[in-house]
């Protein structure tokens, strides 16, 4: 590897750090907060999926025969 490459690759990870820091990472209970409300959602989306998928399978079997 060479000296201009590893100088990019160090300058790419210091750009990197430097972002990191900036950064406002969220406190527990906010995170929790959070993950739930991801959660929930995700398992009320799944549900609904589920549903509107049996009515269609149930309505196509019908149609079919």
């Amino acid at each position: 590897m060479s000296d201009k490459a590893k100088t990019q690759k160090k300058s790419w990870f210091k750009g990197l750090q430097a972002e990191f820091k900036k950064v406002i990472w969220p406190d527990k209970k906010t995170l929790a907060r959070q993950t739930t409300a991801v959660v929930a959602v995700s398992v009320v989306l799944g549900v609904i999926i589920a549903v509107i998928d049996a009515l269609l399978s149930y309505g196509i079997k019908f149609l079919v025969g």
